[in-house]
């Protein structure tokens, strides 16, 4: 299936984003719909789309479009899922020219180190869940 990525909030299928969320992850069952908006506001978010326009996946990075960045909600919808859309949705977040020249970049997960350690994301300190890119030299 031919795909397309775009950061174009207006594509964005809010309700089955929030949805998903909300009734399938792990780490947002709580959230409520305004929440959900609030997030997509004030983030940097990414789409992925058939050639159809159906949304396949979502994923949001908070930024200060400098030093940090903070990936989240990285979801592929159920019937979408194992097609590798995952790997292309965070291809293009790590390939987006804000991304590319952040210093550190984290998220959490609980169950997809692999995956994020392609791209050389590594498990910090002792944390299960936490992981970063950090290209930034303290001296």
């Amino acid at each position: 299936m031919k795909y397309v990525i775009s950061a174009d909030k207006s594509k964005l299928d809010i309700k089955r984003i929030h949805d998903y969320i909300l009734n399938e992850s792990y780490w947002g069952m709580k959230r409520t719909m305004e929440e959900t908006l609030t997030t997509i506001e004030n983030s940097l978010c990414f789409g992925i789309y058939s050639k159809s326009n159906e949304q396949l996946g979502f994923a949001r990075i908070v930024t200060d479009h400098v030093f940090f960045g903070y990936i989240m909600d990285v979801i592929v919808f159920e019937e979408f899922q194992g097609k590798g859309y995952g790997k292309k949705l965070m291809d293009f977040i790590l390939d987006h020219a804000v991304v590319k020249k952040l210093q550190t970049i984290g998220l959490k997960t609980k169950d997809a180190h692999a995956l994020y350690e392609k791209y050389g994301f590594e498990r910090i300190g002792g944390s299960s869940v936490w992981m970063a890119i950090d290209k930034q030299v303290l001296s």
